[in-house]
């Protein structure tokens, strides 16, 4: 308590001090001064959580005045006992010169290319570079139904279930509407079996991730609900990756590839402009 005190009255002195009337503030409201740095009420404001109680509002705010003025104390103090300072100089203009660099590159790059790769250029690059592409775990198509054990006609979706054939998926979403809890249709896409996994209290599941390509029809059962998991197609562990799932990850290499690619270019049309105008000296 008695060390709270104290804090409370180093920050009404720093308060007291950062109201310096000839300092320009530009609109902002000083809050806390040390050497002639400042905290600003703004700059308060823009990290403080929203929602917070005002008891809990004070208390981030004493928080956060104290780390700013405990590192600005330590700024203050390690500045004063590193003698060369050349060596740091030298660093922060290196970092501002690549700081710099890289904003223009990006820049550029965002104006004469953005993010746009199109469809045929993602395709060419997955048949060009299949092996890249694995799936890291088995992938199905199918479809899912979880229904509660009271339900009635389970006779009849264990024969609709197995079956890919219109009449039978007209009847299990008919069904669905009424009865299931969870039901999802997933013939005209690929998902990870880590999806229906944890849907599903099967064991064998966890262990063998060949299950599903030997049992493409499975129900289960618990002490609620059924579940019935149709496996139409089967993509083992290692096997090339669908498209859709690889077209992000090569949407961003091939962007990647144009930035290095512009980026090259443009350092050589300026090494050849500079060049034809006389504009890099060398010196023997």
């Amino acid at each position: 308590m008695r060390q709270k005190r104290r804090w409370n009255i180093l920050v009404a002195v720093l308060l007291l001090a950062g109201c310096t009337p000839s300092v320009d503030h530009k609109g902002k409201t000083p809050l806390v001064e040390i050497a002639g740095n400042f905290l600003y009420k703004e700059d308060l404001q823009a990290v403080m959580p929203i929602g917070l109680s005002q008891k809990d509002s004070t208390a981030f705010a004493d928080e956060y005045i104290r780390n700013w003025a405990e590192d600005e104390l330590l700024y203050q103090k390690a500045e004063g006992n590193i003698p060369d300072n050349v060596k740091i100089d030298e660093r922060v203009a290196a970092f501002r010169k690549a700081l710099v660099m890289h904003m223009y590159e990006e820049e550029l790059v965002n104006q004469e290319l953005g993010n746009t790769v199109s469809d045929e250029e993602v395709e060419a690059y997955y048949r060009q570079n299949s092996g890249m592409f694995r799936a890291g775990q088995p992938y199905i198509q199918g479809l899912f139904m979880k229904v509660p054990l009271t339900a009635s006609q389970l006779s009849k979706v264990r024969g609709w279930y197995k079956r890919n054939t219109q009449d039978a998926i007209d009847n299990l979403s008919k069904y669905g509407i009424g009865n299931a809890v969870s039901y999802e249709y997933f013939y005209d896409r690929w998902i990870p079996l880590s999806d229906i996994a944890v849907k599903l209290p099967l064991k064998a599941l966890d262990t063998d991730r060949d299950y599903l390509n030997r049992n493409r029809n499975v129900e289960v059962r618990d002490t609620a609900f059924c579940y019935f998991l149709h496996v139409e197609n089967f993509l083992p562990e290692g096997e090339q990756l669908p498209l859709e799932y690889a077209r992000s990850e090569i949407k961003e290499i091939l962007i990647n590839l144009k930035r290095v690619d512009f980026i090259n270019r443009m350092k050589q049309d300026l090494y050849k402009e500079a060049s034809e105008d006389n504009d890099i000296v060398y010196y023997k």
